[in-house]
């Protein structure tokens, strides 16, 4: 095949697959493909939080039935959605398929038309590596915080729930919030005023036998 377009939905692929010619072959990823390892923290916090990728094994299928579509010569149309996570789709898909070395264009379009398509088709990008370390980011974040308080919820409260990095945040506010409560002491005191009897002077209590009243 001498142009593979990859999308993320099949939908997708099966509509935009009536707007190009013969030439090109549209498949879907089906989303990520690669991800941390879930039995491992997943990255290394001693070398630059280097992070550590694996196919998914739900998606080894897909991967191995994109290589079949793909030669030497086959150029590759990265055509994830334009967000942090299609960019990061798009990039991961370059090793897992190992085309390295094959013509890679990057393409976004924000409608399913065949004019919108054929003006992506026509105006590729290289991969925007700044979406891509952003959504880098936020996973090993996710992971660092829910790789070990995870566990700890299961064991707690209920099996299957998970800390990220949001969520787990929030929870610490609201806690130390409610120690805050919990830890007050109510102290009584008194206001004094008194109106003299020019209607004009009024005072107010700040000492009491030369201390400031409390």
């Amino acid at each position: 095949m001498k142009n593979l377009v990859i999308v993320e939905s099949p939908a997708k692929a099966k509509t935009i697959s009536k707007f190009l010619g013969k030439d090109y072959r549209v498949m879907a990823s089906m989303g990520h493909v690669r991800d941390l390892p879930k039995s491992k923290l997943g990255f290394d916090p001693d070398n630059n939080f280097e992070p550590k990728y694996l196919v998914s094994s739900d998606k080894k299928r897909v991967i191995s039935d994109l290589k079949k579509e793909i030669s030497k010569d086959t150029t590759i149309y990265l055509a994830a959605d334009e967000d942090r996570e299609g960019e990061a789709i798009a990039w991961h898909l370059i090793p897992a398929l190992k085309i390295e070395k094959n013509p890679i264009k990057r393409i976004v379009f924000h409608e399913i038309t065949k004019d919108a398509i054929l003006e992506a088709i026509n105006n590729p990008r290289e991969v925007n590596q700044k979406l891509v370390d952003a959504q880098q980011a936020r996973r090993i974040l996710d992971r660092a915080v829910g790789y070990e308080l995870s566990p700890l919820l299961w064991k707690k409260v209920r099996y299957g729930l998970s800390a990220g990095r949001v969520q787990s945040v929030a929870v610490r506010i609201i806690v130390d919030r409610e120690n805050e409560i919990r830890a007050f002491v109510p102290e009584e005191f008194w206001k004094i005023k008194a109106n003299f009897i020019n209607p004009e002077l009024k005072a107010e209590l700040a000492k009491i036998e030369g201390k400031a009243k409390k």
